[in-house]
């Protein structure tokens, strides 16, 4: 009731007593324990990955939990001192998968595989943490045009994987699209549906989470459930800096060194969201450290992310849904939430569990879950008005970026480095987004608009 009043049960820097502190730290885990696991999954299934994967898994969830700590803790300038949950992002997956699969199709082996985008990763996670500090001085470039398009194509790019899995998995071979996987990726997708839409918080947070796991149960007597993986899984595993090694290349680094100007855009809106629901302010000095810090926090554990061998992090904004459900905002709590995401990362043997998940199953959930970025993208570009220059820029950045989707081989004949970087939607949205905002003139909105007024009120004189 307290929270339906708009008023917190636990303000920012209240410390809740031990046992309400850990039933909503439980609460935010399960909100965000598929969002953690799963693009690795995805990466893993991607690009053959193999025994690595729970390994991987795991580590996803010990920097999760590092990473929160920071984040809430923050140490020094880093952190956003929020409660503030961090987690895997799945705005690196196109790329990394293309990176992936360049080394792959060059005869590495998953080893090199993962090197290769460690080191990138590492790297990019610089122009991350520089960026924070000149946040307020990038609104030429990063408008919400720009910040729109990239995200809705994220979205849409993300949905031929999504789909794959949804049909059978990218191994299924001759049962890609068998009813049966059809079957069981429309069950997931109605569970999530009709959890979503009963009006209990609650069970609309876990929707993705309650879906897999019914989806599984149901898989099960069908045959298509292999419980191998838990069976050898290692139980305890000890976080290895730097287990794969590093490697880098300069064509691969450019469609992924993009993707940490949009996740600290993304950040920065996640933090400010945070900040009005925990009652703290959205401007002045403030607000503006903590985002600046917040941000400087996601570059610093996607550096930490890659030095113990998982993927870039960011900040998770479903768990902003899980602050107002409950009214605590304290950042006590994340320190709990650190806990046991630290904890759930030392036991490879939990994120073995995940592999049993069949791929239709999991095809269900992220088919969701990719639509739902592709639709916060167009939330952002409907929340500006439509004028003839901001038209041009979605049409042209849209049109590029799928059309490489669409026509892969479009790109063939195109130097090496040149083509990694074009070939890639998500960055060549990006890059003829911004160009196309720095070179198209702000006046050229304005004048169709007052031509069209015009128009308008010449025709409305005419005789009918």
């Amino acid at each position: 009731m307290a929270n339906q009043l708009g008023n917190l049960v636990y303000g920012l820097d209240d410390v809740p007593p031990p046992d309400k502190a850990a039933l909503a730290a439980i609460q935010h885990v399960l909100a965000s324990i598929v969002g953690i696991a799963t693009p690795t999954l995805i990466i893993g299934g991607a690009l053959g990955l193999g025994e690595h994967v729970p390994y991987l898994i795991a580590m996803a969830f010990f920097v999760s939990g590092v990473a929160t700590f920071i984040q809430c803790r923050r140490i020094g300038p880093v952190g956003s001192g929020l409660l503030s949950l961090q987690g895997t992002s799945f705005a690196f997956l196109g790329a990394i998968i293309a990176a992936g699969f360049s080394v792959k199709n060059a005869g590495g082996t998953p080893e090199e595989i993962l090197a290769m985008i460690f080191g990138l990763c590492l790297a990019g996670c610089v122009i991350e943490i520089v960026l924070s500090q000149f946040l307020d001085k990038l609104k030429r470039i990063i408008t919400p045009t720009v910040t729109g398009i990239v995200i809705t194509i994220i979205g849409l790019s993300l949905v031929r994987t999504g789909f794959t899995d949804f049909a059978g998995g990218a191994g299924a071979g001759e049962e890609l699209g068998a009813p049966r996987n059809l079957l069981m990726g429309f069950i997931v997708v109605t569970i999530i549906l009709v959890l979503s839409f009963l009006g209990k918080p609650m069970l609309r947070i876990s929707a993705i989470m309650i879906g897999l796991v019914i989806g599984t149960l149901i898989a099960i007597p069908l045959g298509m459930v292999n419980f191998g993986a838990v069976a050898n899984a290692q139980i305890f595993a000890v976080p290895v800096p730097f287990k794969f090694g590093l490697d880098f290349d300069l064509g691969l680094f450019i469609p992924l060194a993009f993707l940490y100007l949009v996740t600290a855009i993304e950040t920065s809106g996640d933090l400010t969201a945070n900040s009005i629901i925990s009652g703290q302010p959205v401007r002045g000095p403030l607000y503006l450290s903590r985002i600046k810090g917040g941000v400087l926090g996601d570059g610093v554990n996607s550096a930490i992310a890659a030095v113990f061998n998982t993927f870039p992090n960011t900040t998770f904004s479903q768990n902003n849904g899980v602050i107002q459900m409950t009214g605590v905002a304290s950042r006590h709590v994340g320190l709990w939430i650190a806990g046991f995401l630290v904890i759930m990362g030392l036991f490879p043997v939990i994120g073995s569990l995940f592999l049993v998940v069949p791929k239709p199953v999991l095809g269900g959930a992220t088919l969701v879950l990719f639509g739902t970025i592709a639709v916060a993208g167009i939330r952002i570009l409907a929340s500006e008005e439509m004028d003839q220059r901001r038209i041009y820029i979605i049409a042209v950045s849209f049109g590029l970026a799928l059309g490489v989707v669409l026509v892969p081989e479009a790109t063939q004949h195109l130097p090496v480095f040149l083509k990694q970087v074009v070939a890639t939607p998500i960055t060549l949205a990006g890059l003829s987004a911004i160009i196309l905002s720095l070179v198209l003139p702000e006046s050229m909105g304005a004048k169709a608009e007052v031509e069209g007024d015009a128009i308008g009120a010449e025709a409305s004189q005419q005789p009918a």
